[in-house]
């Protein structure tokens, strides 16, 4: 599925992953391939993205290695949208 992480500075992310965990006001969800469309919004927590990403050297600090080799953002709230195997987020 294809992922991309836009804040109101720059997309921070573009690509192919595998699997999107995001931290939704009513709790931590994931969106694997074919997840149903789904809009939510986010609470302070961190997204987690899975998958062999390259992130641009210009917003490599903003992001983290998590624990299971995946990789990290830290957000303070945004939106996510799942739609036809895209996954939008809005994240501040």
């Amino acid at each position: 599925m294809y992922l991309e992480i836009v804040s109101p500075e720059a997309t921070l992310f573009s690509g192919e992953v595998t699997a999107v965990t995001v931290p939704g006001v009513n709790g931590e969800f994931q969106m694997l391939e074919n997840h149903a469309p789904i809009v939510s919004l986010l609470q302070e927590g961190k997204v987690k993205v899975k998958g062999e990403i390259s992130i641009d050297e210009e917003f490599q600090s903003k992001f983290t290695k998590g624990a299971d080799g995946e990789t990290v953002l830290s957000i303070i709230s945004g939106t996510v949208e799942m739609k036809d195997n895209k996954v939008i987020v809005l994240a501040d």
